[in-house]
């Protein structure tokens, strides 16, 4: 059933070459597991063969993404949507096209030799990420729906590559990480290793979402709707068969490994599945979780300019007959 799925989809984009329209992609962040699709579509040239020359730029952070994106320094880009919501305010105008987590990724990390148990003891303690990363404008609200004051933790600027050592140094207390790379903290603290999801403490809104700037959107839908038409494709076969999608992102990326890739790959899987995905589409934004997430952001973050919640996300690109199969 696999191999039919992914012959079927790979026949959808047998075509053709059109004229090329140029589409700087910036990511959230380094490419990883997560990243797969876009490499593995890129690389069997179906964005290609719906004219689209694809290029993916390595990323500093969501809020980094929004900003380029929102000031139409890239077209197009990948960012967690609460950050989406808070740019928004701001004057930031993007638009969600495609929805990768309809879970959080975000967690935390700590060693439990510090005495740390959870987010309740988190209160003067350092907590180590890079300035632009997308946990930070979103703390408000995880603090507040744990009973802590936001302002009673101390932000510490560390390089994503440093986040480890920098724990293990104890030079910060708590560190921000996604889900997808989990079991790398599991295997460099081991029984150490003090863990909670934010979707597990009160907070899951939607995570990472493909975002094109509004201004851009409204001159190019044939080009965003081709765009979409094959992510999500790319999407759906990474799911069905993971091993070529991850294959093609190593390839693209050397100092990546495959076998830390594909349980990356695993763990994306968990994090993209939810009621809606696996039964209206892969890469829906949901109505009512939308308008939940904006309240959330509201109420606890602060949005300085009150907006329609839909005016920052559309599904009308999405192929429904396409799901998330697990």
């Amino acid at each position: 059933m696999r191999k039919l799925l992914v012959a079927a989809l790979a026949a959808a984009f047998a075509g053709p070459a059109a004229a090329q329209t140029k589409l700087d992609f910036i990511l959230n962040w380094v490419p990883g597991g997560d990243h797969a699709p876009y490499y593995y579509a890129k690389a069997q040239g179906w964005y290609a063969k719906e004219g689209l020359d694809v290029n993916l730029e390595p990323g500093k952070g969501s809020m980094l993404a929004v900003q380029k994106v929102g000031a139409g320094a890239n077209p197009i880009g990948l960012a967690d949507m609460g950050n989406v919501l808070i740019a928004k305010g701001k004057g930031a105008d993007t638009v969600g096209v495609f929805n990768v987590y309809a879970n959080s990724p975000q967690g935390l990390y700590w060693l439990k030799s510090s005495g740390i148990k959870g987010v309740k003891d988190f209160a003067g303690k350092k907590i180590g990420n890079p300035a632009a990363d997308g946990a930070r404008p979103m703390w408000p609200a995880l603090a507040k729906a744990n009973g802590i004051d936001p302002k009673s933790v101390i932000w510490v600027n560390v390089d994503a590559n440093a986040k480890l050592s920098a724990l293990k140094a104890k030079s910060i207390d708590v560190t921000t990480s996604f889900y997808n790379i989990h079991h790398i903290f599991q295997r460099e603290l081991g029984d150490d290793m003090g863990f909670v999801a934010w979707r597990d403490v009160g907070l899951n809104p939607y995570g990472n979402s493909v975002v094109v700037n509004a201004d851009y959107l409204a001159k190019n839908r044939a080009a965003i709707g081709k765009f979409v038409k094959v992510t999500q494709h790319a999407f759906a076969t990474c799911v069905a068969n993971p091993r070529p999608c991850v294959q093609a992102l190593v390839d693209a990326n050397g100092a990546l490994k495959f076998d830390n890739e594909m349980t990356n790959w695993s763990l994306v899987e968990v994090l993209m599945s939810d009621k809606s995905s696996k039964s209206v589409a892969l890469g829906i934004h949901d109505d009512a979780r939308m308008q939940a997430d904006y309240e959330l952001v509201r109420d606890y973050v602060g949005i300085d300019k009150p907006f329609d919640v839909k005016a920052v996300y559309t599904n009308e690109f999405l192929d429904r007959s396409v799901k998330m199969t697990k």
